[in-house]
């Protein structure tokens, strides 16, 4: 064999393993422009926001008393029960009865009193006001898995990506919205 054709054989040889190396790098396969989206999951947040709500209501007072010892009501029912003691009888009776009626009359006067005084009430409207809460969900983001190739990654984000996310040139997420 000359030598040239022993030259050639080598570099058709090296020529081929250098091609095969070449393809076996994926080196004219193009590089993924985007990201498959696998899932992107809301994530919430509750909002309670206070607020008044009132309504009016009708309450009843007991009237304020002119006369809390109930005076006018006994002497009223002691003068009332002393004429009539005085009526019955007559003589040393008669002045027994006119006080025993005095002392009567004084006793049921006061207690009519009372019972009038319990019976006089006003009412009025007042407005009863309590706070409750409205509650509201605030987004926050969302937690998306993503995949490149066979390669799967998780990452949080302002916005849903929809169903792919693009790729910058060296293969890294673009995570502005455009």
């Amino acid at each position: 064999m000359n030598k040239s054709m022993l030259a050639g054989i080598g570099i058709g040889i090296a020529a081929a393993l250098g091609i095969a190396a070449v393809a076996s790098l994926d080196v004219f396969t193009p590089a993924p422009q985007y990201a498959q989206v696998l899932t992107a999951t809301p994530i919430k947040k509750t909002i309670k926001t206070p607020r008044q709500e009132c309504r009016n209501v009708t309450v009843t007072h007991r009237a304020p008393v002119q006369d809390e010892n109930r005076i006018a009501g006994s002497v009223l029912g002691a003068v009332a029960g002393g004429v009539l003691g005085h009526q019955l009888g007559g003589g040393r009776g008669r002045d027994v009865a006119t006080v025993v009626g005095a002392l009567g009359g004084g006793y049921a006067g006061n207690q009519v009193q009372g019972v009038m005084q319990k019976n006089d009430t006003t009412t009025s409207t007042q407005q009863r006001c309590h706070t409750v809460y409205d509650k509201s969900q605030q987004l926050l983001g969302y937690d998306v898995t993503y995949q490149i190739g066979t390669q799967q990654g998780k990452i949080r984000m302002d916005y849903d990506p929809g169903i792919q996310i693009p790729l910058d040139r060296s293969g890294q997420l673009v995570l502005n919205k455009a």
